[in-house]
């Protein structure tokens, strides 16, 4: 079969070219903040919120191919194409959401995985944040991600133990079937919008594009908007990759909560306080090394998540001021966008010494996404849908309905959290 030319064909963005397959890119999407908010479901619910997670798949999925789309019919991220498109107050207020839920998102994330590695080694927490947020900024500054990203997906592996546990833990099937049918139980409102949160994160959303504008500019691709050529293959790559990748998500999300479910909800639930509570759901599939599981698969999403993270809110950022912005430039080549990784990861560390607690900060950041999720959500299919910014690309149909969808979940789900 005759190959398309070169400048017809991309490759996946880094973070997923790094990963390789798509089992591990759905484990390495799983982070700190939704390993714990997944765990917190089960153990205080059982079975009864699985059907966010399934619910939550076609959404997730449509919104990443929209701003991948956006990305690739327009040559131009997120943030740029909203900075033209849209009034610009509304559009710092987008962007200052995201950076705000982001930092947040660090330092939970920075906090969790301190409090993973002294499960296992002990050590003093305060040096561990320290020396997680350094070790992570400096790998940001001085290392394309392409490059130890690859290294670190190893370690996402652990989150596989959660299938194990649902296989030999006596999931009582007939339960898990019936936690796929949308309920509300009786506290539950504020879970709900921390499972729609982690899994609809907004940072994904400025990631997914950004990602795609990079390859663009290293394979030296026109957007769709001047070479329409190809079109129909390249559209139904990004649809793939969104599709398959946040399907594995999906399974592994699933298994999370169907393990905390089998091993830690009792009669009266079993709220997670401690990073070790959430371990313990490992114990009958790895027994004494479940602790060990636990922190690899903590400090491996981490160190996976933080640039994504800081990375995406600098991208919004750099494009919203004008600034050249990529993870596989130099620090004197993009200053600027260095500059904002190393205040967020800053301002994160900052928010971790205040003594936060670990598990519950996941959780918070995850509401957090929830809420902040809805104005991004809302700008980006204002954006989808004008045709002088898509032109016979922009959303319609299916597309359309399921995107709209999305941002009327999120706004009902956080009204709801507010109201029940």
């Amino acid at each position: 079969m005759t190959k398309a030319p070169l400048h017809h064909r991309l490759k996946r963005p880094p973070y997923h070219s790094a990963l390789g397959p798509g089992l591990v890119t759905g484990a390495a999407d799983d982070d700190p903040s939704g390993i714990a908010t997944y765990a917190q479901a089960g153990a205080t619910h059982g079975y009864a919120l699985l059907w966010p997670v399934v619910l939550a798949w076609p959404f997730l999925t449509v919104f990443q191919f929209t701003c991948a789309e956006i990305a690739r019919v327009t040559g131009k991220g997120l943030a740029a194409n909203l900075k033209s498109s849209l009034p610009r107050p509304a559009v710092w207020g987008v962007v200052v959401l995201l950076l705000g839920a982001n930092i947040l998102n660090i330092a939970a994330d920075i906090a969790a995985m301190a409090e993973a590695a002294r499960l296992v080694a002990g050590g003093n927490r305060t040096a561990l944040m320290a020396g997680f947020a350094a070790g992570s900024l400096l790998l940001q500054v001085f290392v394309p991600y392409h490059r130890y990203v690859g290294l670190l997906k190893w370690l996402t592996l652990s989150l596989f133990a959660y299938v194990g546990v649902v296989l030999v833990a006596g999931v009582p099937w007939r339960a898990f079937a019936a936690g796929l049918w949308p309920s509300v139980p009786a506290g539950s409102a504020t879970t709900i919008v921390a499972i729609l949160g982690t899994t609809i994160s907004p940072y994904l959303f400025f990631w997914q594009s950004s990602q795609e504008i990079e390859e663009m500019r290293l394979h030296h691709v026109a957007p769709l908007s001047r070479r329409p050529r190809g079109a129909t293959r390249e559209l139904h790559r990004l649809v793939m990759d969104s599709a398959v990748g946040f399907l594995v998500t999906m399974l592994i999300s699933l298994c999370i909560i169907a393990a905390t479910a089998a091993t830690l909800h009792g009669a009266a639930g079993h709220a997670i306080a401690t990073a070790a509570d959430a371990a313990a759901a490992l114990r009958p599939v790895a027994g004494d090394f479940a602790f060990a599981l636990f922190a690899s698969g903590i400090i491996g999403t981490g160190l996976l998540a933080v640039p994504v993270l800081a990375g995406s809110a600098a991208y919004a950022l750099a494009e919203l001021m004008g600034w050249r912005a990529g993870l596989e430039l130099k620090p004197r080549e993009a200053a600027g966008f260095y500059a904002i990784i190393s205040l967020a990861v800053l301002a994160a560390l900052g928010i971790d010494l205040a003594g936060i607690d670990a598990m519950q900060a996941l959780f918070w950041s995850a509401v957090a996404n929830g809420v902040v999720a809805v104005p991004v959500m809302l700008a980006i299919m204002l954006l989808a849908s004008r045709r002088a910014v898509m032109g016979r690309y922009r959303v319609t149909g299916a597309q359309a309905l399921i995107g709209w969808g999305a941002v009327a979940l999120m706004a009902l789900a956080s009204a709801g959290m507010l109201l029940l």
